[in-house]
């Protein structure tokens, strides 16, 4: 499987989406510094809102294959710059959760992360699960099996 950072503003649902791929029940926890798991790297928010840590992010994209850009459907505002995926050498993904939100926009959260850079992005409900499957599906390299599939 590829290994995926995932960054976005705090309160995205960066963490609670890592507890849903990762099939945990769901509870709130905050990210207090960054965390790896098998295929994930689950970052704090402050990170990405502030100038000096990004700097952080910047180096722990290095240990990813894929960087996952978040935004939530309920976002105001998008976080991430114009462009700002040409700034790495991985591949650059986006994410839209909470699309099960009542007031969710996932269509503008959308547009924001394709100006960002985004050419691929997945729409995720943690509660629901929807969308789950297209992400570790994303994820999976030649050869390798997802819980649940039978070995070929």
């Amino acid at each position: 499987m590829k290994k995926i950072i995932l960054m976005g503003r705090s309160g995205c649902g960066k963490t609670t989406l890592v507890q849903a791929l990762k099939n945990e029940k769901i509870k709130y926890k905050k990210t207090q510094y960054i965390n790896h798991y098998d295929i994930i790297i689950d970052t704090p928010g402050e990170y990405a809102e502030t100038n000096t840590l990004a700097r952080a992010l910047a180096l722990y994209s290095y240990e990813a294959d894929v960087v996952g850009l978040i935004i939530k459907a309920t976002e105001p505002y998008s976080l991430f710059s114009p462009c700002c995926a040409a700034a790495t050498n991985r591949e650059v993904i986006g994410i839209v959760t909470q699309i099960d939100r009542p007031d969710a926009n996932p269509v503008r959260a959308e547009n924001w992360l394709r100006l960002a850079g985004c050419k691929t992005v997945f729409h995720v409900s943690a509660y629901t699960g929807e969308g789950l499957w297209q992400i570790l599906d994303y994820l999976k390299e030649e050869g390798d099996t997802v819980l649940g599939e039978e070995e070929k």
